[in-house]
């Protein structure tokens, strides 16, 4: 059922309002009015096409959370408990009088994202850029130029191992067997473990030829186990289960199938979707999770577009799909894209790329905005410390998506939230000096 507008109750004419608690020159309240929540009213009410059951959160509510869960690098059950105790929260969520209640489950969010989609969700980086603008936190002119980049989200999975991949396939086929009533032949339940630890040591002791002689072992156990389960599935019956079953039977299969240095690779039993990326860090040969594209405007770091890009695609061959998306967030396509060496051979025409490491034809103009281009890089650094951009907590590839963006809508948060205190306390400056000089005339006209 769609979103129901909540009518004042009677008591409510007796209680205190929000406004009348907060100090309203906070930045949380001044961004509040600078965002078109009616917007999310009107077009988040066509993903409820039914008309009967219980009416859906406010989304009003569930945008405002999705904003500050990702400004403030919060999980799903933080900015809930946080914002019962935030009144400034509650008022950037709609809020008139402060509640003491949790506005929703945590399992709401969850939930709303699925709901909305991708779609819905570039709607809400959308209007953070508008609020960015409004705000002055990004100027018009700074949307003509923009820089390109990439960087690797990563999955929130344990480091693969083949030991603990071969043992964590053991065990669920374990489980689903018993789950199902079939009775194994053996199910390795005391060797299984007890080989992945011993495995483990001998990597550590740098003994290579008996652990993969004990990871053979492990395989094996595997894959017998597999087998005995794929041998008694005429004994389950139709349904969900057999379902599941026939899917990890089909999951592990690949798992103990597939070549050390091949391609569409495992890395994850719960993610089979997770890429093995490599982008060239000293400290971190490899990553695993899901390549993002990143556009900021060169000015002032601002995100006017971000995307996840499953299955580790070439940067050159990405570029034109991530203007696109800039040019559909802010109504406007930029003038000049800057980017870096990996995005040779892009094959776009207009506007006009600038790769670094050129040098010959560039006005001064030109160049300058070439070596801003690395402006885009501590802008990564902070979504993935101040954000949550480090890791991605949500499933499968739409979840990947989804998430890319909603750190995009925190990082521009933290932006404007970080322009309206510094606008505050330029103000409070003036002011504070006005007071000083005229108490200074005051104590001079008096003494003289």
């Amino acid at each position: 059922m769609k979103p129901r507008t909540r009518e004042p109750e009677q008591d409510d004419l007796l209680r205190p309002r929000l406004i009348d608690l907060i100090d309203m020159r906070h930045e949380l309240v001044k961004l509040a009015a600078l965002i078109d929540w009616e917007f999310f009213e009107t077009e988040w009410a066509g993903f409820f096409p039914s008309a009967t059951g219980r009416p859906a959160t406010a989304p009003r509510l569930v945008a405002g959370l999705l904003y500050l869960q990702h400004a403030f690098d919060l999980s799903d059950e933080a900015i809930v408990a946080r914002w019962r105790e935030n009144p400034y929260y509650q008022h950037f969520t709609g809020e008139t009088f402060f509640q003491h209640r949790l506005p929703i489950d945590p399992s709401s969010l969850t939930r709303w994202r699925k709901r909305i989609g991708e779609e819905g969700v570039e709607w809400l980086l959308t209007k953070t850029i508008e609020a960015g603008r409004k705000s002055g936190a990004v100027e018009e002119r700074s949307l003509d130029q923009v820089a390109v980049d990439t960087t690797v989200m990563e999955k929130n999975i344990a480091y693969p191992t083949d030991a603990r991949l071969y043992e964590r396939a053991r065990a669920q086929l374990v489980d689903l067997a018993r789950e199902a009533g079939v009775e194994l032949r053996q199910s390795y339940a005391r060797l299984g473990p007890r080989l992945a630890a011993q495995i483990g040591r001998y990597a550590h002791a740098r003994q290579f030829r008996r652990m993969r002689k004990a990871l053979r072992t492990l395989k094996g156990y595997t894959g017998r186990v597999l087998r005995d389960l794929r041998r008694r599935l005429d004994d389950i019956p139709e349904g969900s289960l057999r379902e599941r079953i026939l899917e990890k039977l089909v999951l592990v299969s690949h798992l103990l199938h597939q070549e050390p240095k091949g391609g569409d690779k495992i890395y994850s039993l719960h993610e089979p979707g997770v890429d093995c990326i490599s982008k060239g860090k000293a400290h971190k040969r490899y990553e695993f999770g899901t390549k993002v594209s990143i556009a900021t405007t060169l000015a002032e770091g601002f995100v006017v577009g971000m995307r996840a890009l499953p299955g580790n695609p070439y940067d050159g061959h990405t570029l034109a799909e991530a203007l696109e998306q800039v040019e559909i967030l802010t109504d406007r396509r930029p003038d000049l894209a800057v980017v870096d060496r990996g995005y040779r051979g892009h094959g776009v025409e207009d506007p006009r790329v600038l790769i670094s490491g050129t040098r010959r034809g560039l006005t001064p103009a030109l160049s300058k905005a070439l070596r801003r281009r690395s402006s885009i890089e501590p802008e990564i650094g902070h979504m993935k410390t101040d954000g949550r951009l480090s890791r991605c907590f949500l499933k499968g590839t739409i979840g990947d998506a989804l998430f890319a963006l909603l750190c995009g809508c925190g990082h521009n948060i933290r932006k404007i939230l970080a322009h309206l205190r510094a606008w505050l306390a330029a103000i409070i400056t003036v002011l504070l000096s006005l007071i000083e000089l005229r108490n200074h005339r005051q104590n001079g006209c008096a003494a003289a």
